[in-house]
């Protein structure tokens, strides 16, 4: 039985790894093709789960899971073409406040509209209940979210590395003048970009609101953790920061097995680690415009 829970607890933690990787790898997109620390990326999130809550009462789940995200992008253009856009080529501490004002903003923007209170997110009635193999037993909406989440990696690693847009957008993230040499604008791939990266954010909101809770400060609690997870995996790094997520996740899961007061310092101590040893993160690439 002792086996079983520990396993339980590590596919917990590839669970959370994966929550983490949604919206780490929105944030790391982001910073590596335009320079900025999007310090807002969290309340894309918190409005993607309080979106869902109100699409699920017209639409319920799977109309919630497939808008939310949608609408969360477009808001995700607006973001981009009239605040982000003036920070490409400035002070990176610039942008880096924008971004912080605008999450507060936000925060208390879904206070005004929504309240204080946290709001009810339910688990879809077809999904409640536990699968059983043998000895071991999950949550049929944990497997459906992991299944969310390969799902949606698959598809972003296919854009990036299959698709002429892929090229590009990796091709300005190492090589941003040779980019500009070719006679290539990197603004439409930007906008792009911010686009995927707040709807996948948008997309963790959805999936995790009914295991997270939907609230307020939402956004804000999970930020640390994305920025760990980015931190750990390296800039400009895909697979840097999926192995990132499913560490920091798994590690978090076995230091909660086996004492769990450590859980969330755990993945603090492992950032500290790779940043002693490898300071560009597990699988981090040189980038130009920062050294």
């Amino acid at each position: 039985m002792q086996i079983v829970f520990l396993l339980e607890q590590i596919l917990n933690g590839i669970l959370v790894g994966g929550y983490y990787l949604l919206i780490a790898l929105g944030l790391s997109l982001i910073f590596s093709l335009g320079g900025v620390v999007n310090l807002a990326h969290g309340a894309f999130y918190a409005i993607g789960a309080y979106l869902a809550v109100e699409i699920t009462k017209y639409l319920g789940f799977g109309g919630a899971l497939i808008l939310s995200p949608l609408l969360v992008a477009l808001i995700g253009i607006l973001f981009e073409r009239f605040l982000l856009r003036r920070f490409y080529s400035a002070d990176p501490i610039l942008g880096l406040l924008l971004t912080f004002g605008l999450a507060m903003v936000a925060e208390q923007i879904i206070r005004i509209f929504w309240g204080a209170s946290p709001l009810p997110a339910s688990i879809p009635p077809v999904f409640k209940g536990q699968i059983m193999v043998g000895d071991f037993m999950y949550s049929k909406y944990r497997l459906l979210m992991l299944v969310a989440v390969i799902v949606a990696l698959t598809l972003i690693w296919i854009l990036l590395n299959k698709t002429s847009f892929g090229r590009v957008v990796r091709a300005g993230v190492q090589k941003p003048d040779m980019v500009a040499v070719l006679g290539i604008k990197l603004q439409p791939y930007m906008t792009a970009i911010v686009m995927l990266g707040v709807g996948l954010a948008a997309l963790a909101g959805v999936l995790f609101a009914p295991i997270s809770g939907v609230h307020p400060a939402m956004g804000a609690e999970i930020m640390t953790a994305a920025f760990v997870v980015v931190v750990i995996g390296g800039l400009g790094s895909f697979w840097g920061v999926v192995l990132a997520a499913l560490l920091v996740g798994v590690v978090r899961g076995i230091t909660i097995q086996f004492y769990a007061p450590a859980g969330e310092a755990s993945m603090y101590l492992l950032m500290l680690l790779v940043l002693i040893f490898r300071p560009r993160g597990l699988l981090g690439e040189r980038i130009e415009r920062f050294e």
